[in-house]
């Protein structure tokens, strides 16, 4: 059987790009969260106004 041959090139991770990735992160959460409350309360009022 025959080996597979792997190359891994290793990079220097700096404390920026961390910080970077975080922060993106951290809007994408904060963005997610505040549609997730408007839907929320979109559909609170639809059921109050259907069934209210």
């Amino acid at each position: 059987m025959a080996e597979a041959q792997q190359h891994i090139d290793f990079i220097e991770v700096k404390a920026e790009d961390i910080m970077a990735e975080r922060l993106q992160g951290w809007e994408l959460f904060t963005q997610a969260t505040k549609w997730g409350i408007g839907a929320v309360i979109v559909l609170l009022a639809a059921l109050y106004l259907l069934w209210g």
